[in-house]
């Protein structure tokens, strides 16, 4: 019994520290210029100097009837900018206007 029990240590040892040894690759995961639900999204910076970034998420937020509310800005070469989608505020005569493209 002890040498099953010293064997499947062994073998767990050998098994972490094989992963161990591995680097991790998140970053060759491709990450979209643009992504977002119904509570908000990020764009690109990069993204964000080609395309009017403002009517991209106006038109975003839109689709589910909210409004947009930008958050921060990193402003530089691989930094996003984040918004909020919200519902219309109270008082507001009109639903969001959507553009057509």
């Amino acid at each position: 019994m002890r040498i099953i029990a010293a064997v499947g240590l062994l073998a767990g040892l050998v098994v972490s520290g094989m992963t161990v040894s591995q680097p991790a690759h998140a970053d060759l995961l491709p990450v979209p210029p643009f992504k977002g639900n119904d509570t908000g999204g990020i764009i690109a910076y990069s993204m964000a100097t080609q395309t009017d970034a403002r009517q991209v998420a106006v038109d975003h937020c839109a689709r589910y009837g909210k409004v947009v509310k930008f958050l921060a800005v990193q402003a530089y070469e691989g930094g996003y900018i984040s918004f909020s989608c919200r519902w219309v505020p109270y008082g507001a005569a009109d639903q969001p206007i959507r553009t057509l493209y």
